[in-house]
């Protein structure tokens, strides 16, 4: 990648070394309207003074900055040759003294690529918007400093801006022009713009979660006031943002509510006022990630802003992501982690508490469903990849790091959380987590003084359960075995713990044990229950002795552990047959979960579980629950089917989808999930003809409302199979020519059916970058289409010659991009295997985190190859 990798020894070197006092960062961005000046990148001025200590007067160091150009730098008031100090992404510091002033002045550039500053033009209307993005290591693009989070300190930001721009940062900000008093922002954001604007110091915090948003934003403000029991009182002001060709879509109210009833809830919680001042919420163009926790100034992918008809699947995610940005004002940004090994620390509470606030405070009370169904199934894939970690990892260096944001990090760790929870009690966590905010507040932190307090707190020996669940790799499965008496009651059931040999790790569980029969009404009901724990590779359920003998056992029930749950037979044969008469929706989504994993683990036909699916998910009530169904069956349908048998699989599942789409409730979101599923399938001349007409006016559904993202839903499968052209993409952009309609059209080029448009998208993604990140993401979502696997043949011996090349040149998170949503999955043969270990055992010494990317790959493409086989050999069943 370009720039230096920075170590994990090399940081903890510099963090023994020095201490930082306060940056003062100044940055002019008037250059970022009108045109480019000269040839290179688009740059703007950035000038930073460093006040920092060294514990070794004599000692040298280095500083960190990525940017095109330095104009000057000084050392304790002693100026530098840059060419001779600055090797494009590191400052040589030598002949340190105790106290120390560094002063850069450098030009950085503009980013394309979400990182760093963002530059984003709005097609709409031409208006410039910008914003920062730097986690892990991104903020030396803007400014120079010690990327590093254990160096924390307190900021000071000043930004020069366009006049009728405004500006935010991290602290609440004033606007002042030459010769002219201050004129404060409103809610810590602004109306008025214009001339230099200077951002209030903030706490000491780390420089990943700095910012700096710019624009001529839409914004809109609000408070939130909380009185404590000791009679002080708390005011927080509100602001969210957004482009303003979405600011007719921005729904503000629903932003702030879910803000308000976060605050009480952490506040209710945690016995620790928000620390940060004000809290602005941006939603934002471009964006690589769902959000990012700057403290006061929340970054958000503007997608949360829906254009047009979603399902409360869609606000619940969108509130579960505000209530997981707001959980890192304390897990994160008050106590952050000494180095990206216990990134854990950070995550994976942002991730329970996420779920835990959205059911504790808002109308989303069943957010542990989706927590079960739809986080955990990442953090499952993830865990069974041959790059899977420990939840505290061995992060070497900042690539590392990058790649580390992953389902193990996130929805593992908060997994483990949950089990936590279970195993020492909800009081005792939450009086641990008031004990380490208190403790370590402003300060960095590893694993050890998180166990500390839980130890304190619960009385627990928390080194064996770490020890178990944070620093052991694997997910382990638990499967029921039941011995019946003759008088038809259960004798003995146990739970059979496996782990995989990779793995071996058995792991202490606490689980609830379930027992299921159909009532009289058909109604298949749960009648008994226990919990015990788990240890070993067999533990018996004494409580459930005696018990009348279950139609369906399920493990975990109520999902209280981290596990791949597994049926015995009669439990299996229960659930083809009665899998929609399960009354409790948390325990219908724990079936399918386990379903769905059997079928990843070619332990159950593809076949069977679309069969399933079209037999079942119709009666499915929770709409999260729903759409999951919908992603898996498709996934299933293009990796995981026999090959023989994916155009049978393909109309059945494209019959049974219009038929629910026809049955379910006019204006539904049923009807809605349903219609976009359809789309997903379509291939027939029949399907097509329909989406047409619906594109057209000339058919109709009752109560089904084609707006304009579901118009894109419905001409995406008419593009991919040549029903739709150029022109009518040209015209649908037409209709709709704003950023949103900019993406959509690039992926539905490339997904046409031609050798030219792929070559033309291969082109565009590969050997140029030309393109900005949400651009490159269409293209590539374009590209590789199942319909298409032969057309696509000619790219894989093209992909293993360019990966290493794109990985060198491009950004970390253009190279992440390419390398996994170019990988031939489609051409998923054992010759596309073979032809991926060659490249691997030939690139040995390739770049580790490139490595993992193509590893990961591998193990997909071998994991669809066993279930295919699987599928194959269930016959006409």
């Amino acid at each position: 990648m370009p720039g230096e990798n920075l170590s994990r020894d090399e940081a903890r070197e510099r963090a023994a070394l020095l201490s930082v006092d306060g940056y003062e960062v100044s940055l002019d961005v008037r250059s970022a309207v009108g045109e480019a000046q000269g040839e290179g990148p688009r740059t703007f001025r950035s000038v930073t003074t460093i006040r920092f200590r060294c514990n070794e007067p004599g000692a040298s160091s280095f500083a960190d900055l990525v940017a095109p150009s330095v104009t000057a730098v000084s050392l304790n008031g002693r100026d530098l040759d840059p060419s001779e100090v600055f090797d494009g992404s590191r400052i040589a510091l030598e002949d340190l003294a105790a106290d120390n002033e560094l002063v850069v002045d450098a030009q950085c550039a503009y980013s394309r690529t979400g990182e760093g500053l963002h530059r984003f033009v709005d097609p709409e209307d031409g208006e410039v918007y910008l914003y920062t993005q730097y986690e892990p290591a991104d903020s030396r693009r803007v400014f120079a400093n010690f990327e590093q989070p254990d160096l924390k300190a307190p900021f000071r930001f000043e930004v020069r801006a366009p006049e009728e721009w405004t500006v935010w940062s991290n602290g609440a900000g004033e606007r002042r022009e030459e010769g002219r008093a201050a004129l404060p922002q409103k809610g810590g954001g602004g109306r008025r713009a214009g001339g230099v604007w200077r951002f209030a110091e903030t706490k000491p915090i780390s420089t990943y979660i700095t910012c700096v948003v710019a624009g001529p934003y839409h914004y809109v403000t609000d408070s939130y006031e909380r009185v404590f029991e000791d009679g002080t009182r708390l005011e927080i002001p509100l602001g969210a943002l957004c482009r303003k060709g979405l600011a007719p879509h921005f729904d503000a109210d629903d932003v702030f509510l879910i803000t308000k009833q976060g605050f009480d809830f952490f506040h209710d919680h945690f016995d620790f006022p928000y620390p940060f001042g004000k809290y602005d919420q941006a939603f934002v163009p471009e964006y690589n990630l769902g959000a990012m926790e700057n403290p006061g100034m929340v970054t958000f992918r503007e997608e949360y802003i829906f254009r047009g008809k979603v399902t409360r699947a869609s606000y619940e995610g969108r509130a579960n992501t505000i209530l997981h940005e707001m959980a890192h004002m304390w897990f994160g940004d008050l106590v952050t982690m000494e180095w990206w090994d216990d990134l854990w620390l950070k995550e994976s509470f942002a991730d329970f508490m996420g779920a835990f606030a959205n059911v504790g405070a808002t109308r989303f009370k069943d957010a542990w469903i989706t927590f079960a169904n739809r986080r955990k199934a990442w953090a499952y894939r993830a865990d069974q990849l041959p790059s899977t970690h420990p939840i505290t990892a061995d992060i070497r260096d900042l690539e590392d790091a990058k790649l580390n944001f992953d389902g193990i990090t996130y929805a593992k760790g908060a997994s483990a959380l949950k089990q936590l929870v279970a195993y020492v009690g909800q009081d005792a966590f939450l009086e641990g987590a008031r004990r380490y905010f208190k403790r370590h507040a402003y300060g960095n932190t590893r694993l050890g003084d998180l166990l500390s307090v839980l130890e304190e707190t619960s009385g627990r020996d928390m080194a064996a359960w770490a020890r178990s669940w944070l620093q052991t790799a694997g997910v382990n499965s638990l499967t029921p075995q039941v011995l019946l008496s003759g008088a038809g009651t259960v004798d003995e059931l146990a739970v059979v713990q496996e782990a995989a040999e990779s793995h071996p790790e058995l792991r202490p569980h606490r689980v609830a044990v379930g027992l299921y029969r159909r009532t009289a009404e058909g109604a298949l009901e749960r009648y008994a229950r226990a919990e015990v724990d788990v240890e070993g590779p067999r533990t018996v359920v004494a409580e459930l002795a005696g018990a009348e003998a279950p139609e369906l056992v399920l493990v975990n029930d109520d999902d209280l552990t981290y596990c791949k749950t597994r049926f015995d037979d009669t439990s299996l044969a229960t659930l083809r047959e009665h899998l929609g008469s399960v009354t409790d929706p948390l325990a219908r989504a724990l079936c399918w979960s386990a379903l769905w994993n059997m079928t990843r683990d070619a332990l159950l036909p593809a076949r069977d579980f679309a069969a399933l699916v079209l037999r079942f998910a119709g009666r499915e009530s929770d709409i999260g629950v729903l759409q999951m169904l919908h992603a898996w069956t498709g996934s299933a349908l293009v990796h995981y089917a026999a090959p023989e048998w994916r155009q049978t699989g393909g109309r059945l599942l494209a019959e049974g989808a219009l038929r629910e789409l026809r049955d379910a409730a006019p204006g539904s979101e049923q009807q809605l999930a349903w219609a976009r599923f359809f789309a997903s399938v379509a291939a027939e001349e029949a399907d097509l003809a329909l989406l047409r007409g619906l594109l057209e006016g000339t058919e109709k559904i009752d109560g089904l409302d084609v707006d304009q993202e579901l118009r894109w839903t419905f001409l995406a499968p008419l593009a991919a199979h040549g029903a739709a052209d150029e022109g009518v993409l040209a015209a649908e952009l037409a209709r709709d020519d704003t950023a949103s309609g900019k993406r959509h059209q690039v992926r539905c080029l490339a997904s046409r059916p031609s050798e030219a448009v792929k070559a033309q998208a291969w082109a565009q993604v590969v050997e140029s970058d030309v393109l900005s990140n949400a651009l490159v993401e269409a293209t590539i979502a374009g590209f590789a289409q199942p319909s298409q696997r032969e057309l696509l043949a000619p790219y894989t011996e093209k992909y293993f010659a360019a990966i290493e090349r794109v990985w060198a040149e491009r950004s970390i998170q253009i190279g992440m991009d390419v390398v996994r949503g170019l990988f031939p999955s489609l051409r998923d043969s054992q010759d596309t295997l073979e032809a991926t270990d060659a490249w691997l055992s030939a690139h040995e010494d390739a770049a580790p985190a490139l490595r993992r990317l193509v590893l990961e790959a591998r193990d997909d493409l071998a994991r669809a190859l066993r279930a295919q086989a699987c599928d194959g050999a269930s016959g006409g069943r």
